[in-house]
């Protein structure tokens, strides 16, 4: 469960700077936040499947939940800004 949780933390940080460092990505704060935990979940659980488990999950976790927030957050922007 805390990996869960922290996947979720993850992503929404991971959502909110790659909004802050490329205002072009931006979704505006809550959509940031939305996108990051959407991503964060499911870079956290790539991420855990491709480590097999290890003894550090929650690092794990935090890492491909932040990642995986950043990068569905961006690729979101992209599509948006390519339909507009």
């Amino acid at each position: 469960m805390e990996a869960i949780i922290g996947q979720l933390v993850a992503g929404a940080i991971g959502g909110n700077a790659i909004g802050k460092a490329k205002e072009s990505m931006s979704l505006g704060t809550v959509g940031n936040t939305i996108a990051g935990l959407v991503g964060g979940v499911g870079g956290g659980q790539i991420l855990g499947m491709l480590s097999g488990g290890d003894a550090m999950s929650l690092v794990t976790a935090l890492i491909g939940g932040g990642g995986g927030g950043a990068i569905l957050t961006a690729v979101v922007a992209l599509v948006k800004s390519k339909m507009a």
